[in-house]
């Protein structure tokens, strides 16, 4: 009976047990599907109001609204730039400089982008071609009137959102930056390659019909070094074809590119270099002055590479530098806003000279601006050549002294040059043994040449892109980044700083004593007219430097004139040179070779069986 009950009780317990665990599971469950519910309802939540939040920031996640059809344009400006936008492309249209007037024009401002098929920012697809769609137009009233936004769906599925903010920092260059947001969205079903999109940094040409060619193209910074390419480069050459558009290289990581012409310049610069690459194109225009045709060239720069995929966002910021390619200006921004300003002056090799003579260039306007303003860049230029030739005066004080010693010992080589007139080599050796024993270095006299030669260049390219100098008079020069056209003679300009230069040039090369053969004579003669024709058509102020150089050198060599000829003496235990002693050795090595042909010729024996002799008999059986 006990065990009965004892089986009765403990299948009571284990009923209820099962029971119990049964419930519990089923409640268990319960309680996580609720859980899961409110987790999902919670998350369903939260993407709900990160899409509204992206919705409220992006307004690309929503279907944007149609754009007006007309063109509407916004002008954001400050006391140096007039940015003037429009919502056909979404973009800047053209850019106004209010100190800067087309070259012989004191009303009609110089206009960057003016020959732009498309705004600067437009989106462009692949192969360069602009998608000019009307974007919706929107003004951020707080603010007050420096931000304009851009939004538009593009018939691939990209909905492009485009933030220009007007740069008010009190920083140098500000007044010719533009902050620009890039927001896009793909709307379409499936994913996209952003590297086939681009943004499109406007286009440059010449300001006037003389601009020389070479001086319009697009440049990239990529490693720390500006690449540049001309607009000639589109026509091909002897081992290249014409080119209908031209790529960057891949793999680069580019820090800026743009295009530029003389002296303006429009810089797309990403917040992080980007491994990406740009297209550029050209295309002939028209000047508006004379209707001219000159080359206009156009580029863009590539998203970075990589899918976005349907629904996915993505987002890039840049700066828009538009202003003058000023060395000073461009060299502070580097403190402020990244390395590799100055970089698009494109001074080239010989940078080392033009950037310190610019700089002084600048620091003496400054200092005359305040005693001739009318004349201070003229005035400037002068005192900058006249400090250049103080620097190389004590090298050429040595180059003139040397070549009076040298001009007396013409009797002496022409009296080698009757002695050895067959044995070139001879003469070399005896004449550097002349030098030698009154101890002149030849190479002496053509020192300050070869120093010339880079501040020439230096000064030439600082010259050539020396926007501070556009519109500035000096004496009858009406600008001196422009030829000092005083009139014209059967359409032919009449220059005339180019003549006075090319006449102080012969009469210095006259004064001048004079070394050489005839031929060399010559030469030099004939070089006052090479760079009168170099300069004829170029900046006045080139050959406002040239004459000045040369009216200096030109008294430099009357007070050299006054000082006591320099006495031809023998330099007391002057040896051989190394030059002379191994001249000597080559020809007493060639005079040795020669014996010894000779001798081998003389002593070979001839086994040449003779044909004319007569055979002698056979004998024997």
């Amino acid at each position: 009976m006990y065990d009965r009950k004892t089986w009765i009780v403990l299948v009571i317990c284990s009923a209820l047990l099962v029971a119990n665990l049964y419930f519990s599971s089923q409640n268990q469950k319960a309680r996580n599907e609720t859980l899961k519910r409110e987790q999902k309802l919670a998350e369903t939540k939260a993407v709900k109001e990160q899409a509204a939040e992206v919705t409220t920031k992006a307004e690309l996640t929503v279907e944007p609204p149609l754009p007006s059809t007309e063109e509407e344009l916004v002008v954001l400006a400050n006391d140096l730039v007039e940015f003037t936008l429009t919502n056909v492309g979404g973009g800047i249209k053209y850019a106004e400089f209010k100190d800067e007037f087309d070259v012989g024009s004191k009303t009609v401002r110089v206009r960057a982008n003016r020959f732009g098929n498309g705004p600067v920012g437009t989106i462009a697809s692949d192969g360069g071609t602009l998608q000019n769609v009307p974007y919706t137009y929107k003004a951020d009233e707080s603010t007050e009137g420096r931000k304009v936004v851009y939004i538009a769906k593009l018939p691939s599925g990209l909905i492009f959102k485009k933030t220009y903010t007007l740069n008010l920092e009190d920083k140098p260059g500000a007044p010719y930056l533009i902050d620009l947001d890039v927001q896009v969205e793909n709307t379409a079903e499936t994913a996209l390659d952003l590297a086939d999109w681009s943004l499109f940094m406007g286009e440059a040409a010449p300001l006037y019909q003389k601009e020389w060619p070479q001086q319009t193209g697009f440049f990239h910074r990529e490693g720390g070094t500006v690449h540049f390419t001309d607009g000639g480069k589109f026509k091909g050459g002897w081992f290249s074809s014409p080119q209908a558009m031209i790529n960057s290289a891949q793999g680069d990581v580019i820090e800026f590119a743009g295009v530029t012409n003389q002296f303006f310049a429009t810089v797309l610069r990403p917040e992080q270099p980007q491994g990406t690459t740009l297209w550029a194109k050209s295309e002939q225009v028209s000047l508006p002055a004379d209707g001219s045709a000159v080359t206009s060239v156009r580029a863009g720069l590539r998203f970075p590479g990589g899918e976005i995929q349907p629904a996915e966002m993505k987002s890039y910021s840049y700066q828009i530098f538009i202003g003058p390619k000023h060395n000073i200006l461009l060299r502070k921004m580097e403190n402020h806003w990244g390395e590799g300003w100055g970089d698009v002056m494109q001074y080239g090799w010989f940078w080392f000279v033009s950037r310190p003579l610019n700089w002084l260039l600048n620091t003496y306007h400054n200092l005359l601006d305040s005693v001739a303003s009318k004349w201070s860049w003229g005035l400037a230029i002068i005192l900058l050549t006249i400090t250049v030739r103080i620097f190389i005066w004590p090298l050429h004080a040595k180059s003139t002294h040397t070549m009076k010693r040298m001009a007396k010992l013409k009797p002496e080589m022409d009296k080698l040059k009757e002695k050895y007139p067959d044995d070139p080599n001879k003469l070399n050796t005896e004449m550097m043994g002349l030098y030698r024993k009154f101890g002149i270095n030849p190479l002496g006299g053509c020192l300050p040449m070869f120093l010339q030669i880079p501040i020439f260049f230096g000064f030439y390219r600082m010259l050539q892109y020396a926007v501070e100098l556009r519109g500035q008079g000096f004496l009858w020069v009406n600008d001196l980044s422009q030829p000092d056209t005083m009139a014209h003679v059967a359409g032919i300009p009449i220059n005339l700083l180019p003549v006075v230069m090319a006449a102080t040039s012969f009469l210095q090369i006259k004064m001048t004593p004079m070394t050489g053969d005839k031929l060399q004579q010559r030469i030099i003669l004939f070089m006052p007219l090479i760079f009168f024709f170099f300069c004829y058509n170029f900046a006045s102020a080139l050959a406002l430097y040239w004459t000045t150089q040369n009216i200096f050198s030109i008294g430099q060599t009357w007070l050299m004139s006054k000082v006591p000829e320099p006495e031809l003496k023998a330099v007391k235990g002057a040896g051989k040179s190394w030059v002379q002693r191994m001249a000597e050795k080559q020809a007493e090595m060639q005079k040795l070779q020669k014996q010894r042909q000779q001798g081998m010729a003389g002593g070979m024996r001839d086994v040449t069986p003779d044909k004319k002799k007569p055979r002698p008999p056979r004998t024997g059986g």
